[in-house]
C-alpha cells in the first residue's frame, strides 16, 4: 500500500531505540538512557516567559509568516552578527525553521533532482540521506575516519561523483563523533563547491556548546561561502529547546529563496509565541549558554575519566554533549550495554557505514546518573 520511496528508507534510528528502552522498562529495568541527544536542562525561565506572554495576546492565534517573523529573523542576524561577525539580510537571507530537522530533510526538494548525487557524511545525522531518498537523489557516503580528525578527504571524491552531486553536507562541531574542524577545511570546502558546482549546507546545531575555552566558527566566516552554500541553525540544543521546534536557515539568498518556495507549500510556518520565545533567547543574557556548557563539561569529564579508568583509549571532546567511543562492534557493544548494564548508547553503525566500531554516548544525564552508569560497566566483561 505504501509508495516504494517508503521501502528504501532505513528505520529511524533513535525510534528503535526509542522501541528498546521502553521494552527494557517493561521488564522492570531501571534504564539510564545515554542514547538520545535532547537536553535533561530546562528551557532557562526568561525564554518560557516570553512564550506565556505572547501566547496570552490574540493577535498571535493566526497563521504565522511562512518565512518567520521579521523580527524573529531580525534577533537571528543580530545574534549572528554579534556571535559570528556575520552580516546577514533578515529580509532576504534568513528563513525560519520548525527546528533544524525541518529544513535538513527539505532542503533537497530545492536543489537535488532525480539521480543527482548527494554528498553525505558518515557516520552522520540520519536525516541527511533519508532527505536525499526522498527526492530520489543519490547518497555518496563521505566517510570520517579517525586518521583524519573525522573530517571528509574531498580529494577522495571520485570526480565523476563531484561533478553530478547537487549537495554536500558539513557538520561541525560534529554529531555524531563530536569532532572539530579548523578554517582551512572550510576553505578546501568553498573551493571544491565552486569547481564542481555544488551547494554546501552547514548544519551548525552544535556551534555552542564547546569546552576548554573553544569556541566554535560559523562557515559563513569562510570568504566566499555564502556565494556556494547556507547554514542551518537550532535554538534545540544552545538554549534546551528541542521540543519547542524552532531553528532558522541563512545565507545565501537564493537559495533561501527556494527552500521557501518549498516551506511554503508545505507548512504554514512556526507558531508566533514561540518565535517570540526564540527571539528573548537570542536577543537576551546568554549566561545560561555558558551555565549550560559548565554542566556539560562537569559530566563529560566525569564519562571520560570512568571510561578511561575502564581501559577504552578515548579522549575529551572539545564540543557537542557527545562522546564518540571506539570499540570491536557497535551493535555488540550497545546490544552487551543495555542487556547487562541497562543502559542506552547509539551504535555507530545507526549513523552511516563508518560509524561502524564506535558507540556514541550523550552526556544528557546528571552527574550521579553518568556515575552510576560507569559503576554498572565496571562490573560488565569488556
Amino acid at each position: 500500500m505504501f509508495a516504494k520511496r517508503i521501502d528504501n528508507l532505513p528505520p529511524y534510528l533513535f525510534a528503535r531505540i526509542d522501541e528498546m528502552k521502553a521494552k527494557k522498562r517493561g521488564e522492570g529495568v531501571d534504564v539510564i538512557d545515554l542514547g538520545v541527544g535532547d537536553p535533561d536542562l530546562p528551557t532557562p525561565p526568561h525564554i518560557v516567559q516570553a512564550l506565556i506572554d505572547a501566547a496570552q495576546d490574540p493577535d498571535n492565534h493566526h497563521y504565522p509568516s511562512y518565512l518567520g517573523m521579521q523580527a524573529f529573523r531580525e534577533a537571528v542576524a543580530g545574534w549572528y552578527k554579534r556571535r559570528f561577525s556575520v552580516d546577514l539580510d533578515p529580509s532576504s537571507e534568513i528563513i525560519s525553521l520548525m527546528g533544524s530537522k525541518d529544513g535538513v530533510a527539505h532542503i533537497p526538494e530545492v536543489l537535488v533532482n532525480p539521480g543527482d548525487y548527494v554528498l553525505v557524511p558518515s557516520p552522520g545525522y540520519p536525516v541527511y540521506s533519508t532527505g536525499a531518498l526522498f527526492s530520489e537523489g543519490k547518497v555518496h557516503e563521505m566517510p570520517l575516519l579517525c586518521e583524519n580528525n573525522f573530517l571528509p578527504d574531498l580529494d577522495s571524491i571520485p570526480s565523476e561523483i563531484a561533478k553530478k552531486s547537487r549537495l554536500m553536507w558539513i557538520n561541525y562541531p560534529n554529531n555524531p563523533t563530536s569532532a572539530i574542524a579548523p578554517p582551512k577545511f572550510f576553505e578546501e570546502v568553498v573551493q571544491f563547491a565552486r569547481d564542481n558546482d555544488i551547494v554546501v549546507v552547514s548544519d551548525n546545531a552544535y556551534s555552542e556548546v564547546s569546552f576548554d575555552g573553544y569556541k566554535a566558527p560559523s562557515f559563513l566566516e569562510t570568504d566566499g561561502a555564502s556565494e556556494v552554500g547556507i547554514e542551518m541553525h537550532s535554538l534545540s540544543k544552545t538554549y534546551n529547546m528541542t521540543g519547542w521546534r524552532i531553528g532558522m536557515a541563512v545565507g545565501n539568498k537564493e537559495i533561501i529563496r527556494g527552500l521557501g518556495v518549498v516551506k511554503t507549500n508545505i507548512d504554514s510556518g512556526t507558531f508566533n509565541p514561540v518565535q517570540h520565545a526564540a527571539i528573548a533567547a537570542l536577543s537576551g543574557p546568554q549566561d545560561c549558554v555558558a551555565e549550560a556548557c559548565s554542566i556539560y563539561q562537569e559530566r563529560r569529564d566525569v564519562l571520560v575519566s570512568g571510561l578511561q579508568k575502564l581501559g577504552f583509549d578515548i579522549q575529551a571532546p572539545k564540543a557537542t554533549f557527545y562522546v564518540w567511543l571506539k570499540v570491536e562492534d557497535s551493535m555488540a557493544t550497545a546490544a552487551k550495554m543495555l542487556n547487562e548494564a541497562g543502559i542506552v548508547v547509539t551504535p555507530g553503525i545507526g549513523f552511516g557505514k563508518s560509524g561502524e566500531g564506535y558507540v556514541r554516548f550523550a552526556i544528557t544525564r546528571s552527574v550521579d546518573r553518568i556515575r552510576e552508569a560507569i559503576g554498572r560497566m565496571e562490573s560488565v566483561s569488556w
